[in-house]
């Protein structure tokens, strides 16, 4: 699996739903793509690789917005 499938995956999630919770990412991705796309930020937390938010950013073309707080993507 690439980094490019999950960046499709989680658009289309988004889109879907119209939100994203990166909890709920990081967990499908774990469990469908394994952990080489996942790694522990400075606050000791599980999170998506840049190389896979990268090609998300690039996918929803400004059309997602990261909620800091919430620790989401909302679609607009």
């Amino acid at each position: 699996m690439t980094a490019n499938e999950i960046a499709e995956w989680m658009l289309n999630e988004l889109k879907s739903a119209g939100i994203l919770y990166q909890k709920d990412a990081v967990d499908y991705i774990l469990k469908h793509y394994g952990e080489s796309f996942i790694y522990v930020n400075d606050n000791g937390n599980q999170a998506i690789s840049k190389d896979v938010k990268k090609i998300f950013k690039k996918l929803h073309g400004g059309r997602a917005a990261w909620e800091r707080d919430g620790f989401f993507w909302g679609w607009h």
